[in-house]
């Protein structure tokens, strides 16, 4: 029981993770950036998919096993437990696809360059208009788009 507990912590806590703009990584602090100017297009609103790492399986799994395991007999609960962990698995993967699933923004840019990019980051604290001045950030192979200084 006591590693049933753990699983549903490890569970949530991924549940907690995040893309958005106004969230750093601890291990991006103190990295030097790269920084591009670029200006807002167009902006839309998109969903970015839930994971499906396997924790929530895991948990509903072994929840559902756990509690069939204790109905009836010996051989029924054998039974009950199989089909229990199954549908325990089924149900633990879309609670984890759905909890893990983030509302995004799709910004497509105009670079100073004249190329235009596309990125998908989570929707922030800054709402952005097409004709705004922007700037993408790279850090670490990740860029996010914020609003450009004055």
């Amino acid at each position: 029981m006591k590693n049933l507990l753990w699983v549903i912590l490890v569970l949530a806590l991924t549940a907690c993770t995040t893309t958005s703009p106004d969230v750093v990584q601890r291990r991006d602090a103190q990295r030097l950036s790269t920084v591009q100017d670029a200006t807002v297009l167009s902006v839309r609103s998109v969903t970015v998919e839930g994971t499906q790492t396997g924790v929530g399986s895991v948990a509903g799994g072994l929840a559902g096993g756990v509690a069939g395991a204790s109905v009836g007999g010996r051989r029924e609960g054998i039974i009950v437990g199989v089909l229990a962990a199954v549908a325990g698995a089924v149900a633990g993967n879309a609670i984890e696809r759905s909890a893990t699933r983030e509302d995004a923004v799709e910004i497509l840019l105009q670079m100073r360059n004249g190329e235009r990019r596309a990125i998908v980051q989570a929707r922030g604290n800054e709402t952005l208009v097409p004709g705004e001045a922007v700037v993408l950030v790279t850090t670490g192979g990740k860029t996010r788009v914020t609003r450009a200084p004055r």
